[in-house]
């Protein structure tokens, strides 16, 4: 059936629609937005994936025709609680890896330095998320120094024997984190050496 004018569409519903490009959209209703006429449907995916959805942002002002496929009048199931002190920490971590490392480029910090003091932040966040509690008091910048925990100095050019503290269980797994750190980097720049050599060794072979 046709959606007479002032409709209003109910979550779940299945909607049909004829965009001025005679373009036809057709998906189950997520949202719709009285006053700005905006419609949101979930659409198959694209891709083609299972499990996925396109969503679909419909501005009615610019939709010829709308049809109701399959009206739904029972009440939807309630939206998925948020866990708002989780996001709100997720937002608060964001901003301060923005800021961090707007501080590290200001200071004159090397692209090495720079990276390594992610490697670092992101171990500490990992751990703490899987333990649910900040285990660590994480790390940041000195000046051009990498201090870690409040225990361990990390100072240019960051390798594992700029590594100093007092010595126990926090400086051997900084110097753990350091060491795989520059194992990791190692290992990808000869792989993209690797990578970029293939094709004129291809070439040779071929001629």
């Amino acid at each position: 059936m046709a959606a007479p004018p002032g409709e209003y569409f109910s979550v779940g519903s299945q909607v049909s629609c004829r965009t001025c490009q005679e373009q036809r959209l057709q998906g189950e209703v997520v949202a719709f937005d009285y006053q700005s006429k905006m419609l949101a449907l979930k659409c198959p995916s694209s891709s083609g994936k299972p499990n996925h959805a396109d969503i679909l942002l419909i501005n009615l002002q610019y939709v010829s025709e709308v049809e109701i496929i399959n009206d739904r009048t029972e009440t939807p199931p309630p939206l998925a609680s948020l866990n708002v002190s989780k996001l709100a920490s997720k937002a608060r971590t964001e901003k301060e890896e923005k800021l961090s490392q707007a501080y590290a480029i200001s200071a004159g910090v090397s692209l090495e330095g720079q990276q390594l003091f992610q490697t670092i932040h992101k171990t500490w966040q990992l751990a703490s998320e899987l333990f649910e509690a900040m285990v660590i008091k994480d790390c940041k910048w000195q000046e051009k120094n990498i201090v870690v925990m409040e225990e361990v100095v990390i100072t240019p050019p960051y390798q594992v024997e700029n590594c100093k503290g007092k010595e126990g269980s926090a400086l051997s797994h900084v110097r753990k984190i350091v060491e795989k750190h520059f194992r990791d980097v190692e290992s990808q720049k000869i792989l993209q050496r690797s990578q970029a050599q293939q094709p004129q060794k291809e070439a040779a072979l071929s001629s």
